[in-house]
């Protein structure tokens, strides 16, 4: 893995506020992926990469045809990516992975990336005040209730979901990061800080963010695609920010 790095995008959501909007953030996605992939050793996709993702037994969701052609092309250049279910794409099932090659994950990750340890997770959830949040997320976890959700026509299903994506993205997740009162950063500290970590990986809160918890360990937010354009870089012994030109 000579001069190969780690890269870590997430919160893109894809397919709002409409299709015009959503195709010049995709364009300029798939453009990032293509200036990765000679040294891209795994690419680690953190959730909300879809604004919304349903996966019928026989139908697939509609568009984002250059950025599914371009992650099929660089799994089958050997390039590992690694797929986060986030609040907004939760409903990904088997046809993602198997079309296009990812490695799917439905929570947090505790892996080797360039000799450091890393914990990895969408970082939904972790805010314990957000008690609604939690409620919501419980329903759509629910076995019973995707089922019923399939019974529905996609035309009418997917305008039902598209509300709920825009509460969702209006919710605090957006909001200024709050350092020590963050609920990442609480949680961090109270479960993970003897966990051998070197980083703790996080999207969700659309905040670019690298915040120190001790002399050792840093929690990091990527930021979003919807105004920041911002990624993750590891190289084996820094990790940077960076915005995509």
């Amino acid at each position: 893995m000579t001069n190969k790095k780690a890269y870590f995008i997430s919160d893109a959501h894809l397919g709002t506020p409409d299709s015009s909007q959503s195709l010049k953030r995709e364009k300029k996605l798939v453009n990032l992926l293509d200036q990765i992939s000679n040294d891209a050793a795994v690419i680690y996709l953190l959730g909300d990469i879809f604004d919304f993702w349903y996966e019928y037994k026989r139908v697939a969701p509609r568009g984002f045809t250059r950025f599914l052609g371009k992650i099929s092309s660089l799994c089958d250049a050997g390039v590992e990516i690694h797929f986060f279910t986030g609040n907004h794409d939760i409903w990904v099932f088997d046809y993602l992975p198997s079309e296009t090659g990812v490695i799917l994950h439905r929570g947090a990750l505790i892996t080797t990336i360039l000799g450091k340890t890393f914990y990895l997770d969408h970082g939904d959830g972790y805010d314990t005040s957000d008690r609604m949040f939690k409620f919501l997320k419980r329903i759509f976890t629910s076995r019973f209730l995707q089922w019923c959700f399939s019974r529905l026509h996609p035309n009418f299903a997917i305008g039902l979901a598209g509300r709920w994506s825009r509460y969702s993205r209006d919710s605090p997740g957006s909001d200024p990061f709050k350092n020590e009162e963050e609920g990442m950063v609480q949680y961090a500290r109270k479960n993970l800080l003897g966990e051998g970590l070197d980083y703790i990986v996080f999207g969700h809160r659309h905040c670019p963010v690298i915040y120190p918890l001790n002399s050792d360990i840093q929690l990091i937010i990527l930021g979003d695609w919807l105004h920041h354009f911002t990624y993750g870089v590891f190289d084996g012994d820094t990790f940077e920010i960076k915005s995509a030109k």
